[in-house]
């Protein structure tokens, strides 16, 4: 796994640097069939296993380390939330996605009124959404419109809001938080924003018109994983947090920035 695994990492570079024509035609072949899903049909969704080894693995390489055999055996397939393949991952489908995440319960769960003390804690959201840009945080909200009519939600990001505003929204009963990696953190950092109704993490791992993501765009990734290792992956490792990765798996040459390929074996899974 990761920057701790040398021969890996050269095998990779071997395989892309590669002179050798065979190997060009069928790399230009496969692009182009990515690009027909694109167009066409989407490639079908990975596994909640898939995802999940692909998730670690960008967790150990961006951090430099590499997880215990004790965390790997405790951190359960159960722990991606598997959105269903039938609704795909429509932006304007999300607040389906939502709602299948807490079953039955979902209004419950998450549309409960006002702030209560000592009942309904207060700034504590029962689904954080993290994106790489405010524009995209609000993008994923317009997606559960219909639901945060219900539920109340919350903006997190600095883009034309100031953090006491966004502390003084905190002082409210909140079902639904979106926003990036830095500015949610701060909240988190100064109590402001809690984490005792988490449920659902989700992760807007999708590739802008650059070809970056949440995960491969340098800072805002950065940023993410400090969240992410301060806050949530003892969650994970407890089982107490389900995470949601909206967007595709990347394939490793059509996207930039430092995203990790899965090991062999899973990404044949993935292609197969």
């Amino acid at each position: 796994f990761g920057p701790n695994n040398p021969k890996s990492q050269s095998k990779f570079k071997k395989k892309t640097n590669t002179k050798n024509t065979a190997n060009r035609q069928i790399k230009t072949k496969t692009t182009s069939v990515i690009g027909n899903n694109k167009n066409n049909q989407p490639s079908p969704p990975a596994s909640p296993s898939q995802q999940l080894r692909y998730f670690l693995s960008q967790f150990e390489s961006a951090n430099g380390v590499q997880l215990s055999s004790l965390e790997l055996e405790s951190i359960k397939d159960s722990c991606i939330l598997d959105v269903s393949q039938e609704l795909g991952q429509d932006v304007m489908k999300l607040e389906k996605h939502i709602k299948e995440a807490f079953g039955a319960k979902w209004k419950e769960e998450l549309c409960e009124g006002k702030h209560i003390v000592g009942k309904i804690e207060a700034g504590s959201p029962a689904v954080l959404v993290v994106a790489p840009s405010a524009l995209r945080s609000i993008e994923l909200l317009r997606g559960m419109r219909t639901l945060t009519k219900e539920c109340h939600a919350v903006k997190l990001f600095s883009k034309h809001m100031k953090i006491d505003e966004q502390v003084s929204l905190l002082m409210n009963r909140v079902n639904i938080a979106s926003g990036t990696p830095s500015r949610i953190k701060k909240l988190i950092d100064i109590e402001a924003l809690g984490l005792s109704r988490l449920s659902v993490l989700l992760v807007d791992i999708h590739t802008d018109v650059k070809g970056y993501s949440l995960l491969t765009l340098p800072q805002v990734r950065d940023e993410f994983w400090d969240l992410y290792k301060n806050y949530f992956h003892q969650q994970l490792v407890k089982g107490d947090l389900r995470i949601c990765l909206y967007g595709p798996i990347p394939n490793g040459n059509e996207f930039k920035g430092k995203s990790v390929e899965l090991a062999d074996g899973d990404r044949e899974q993935l292609d197969s």
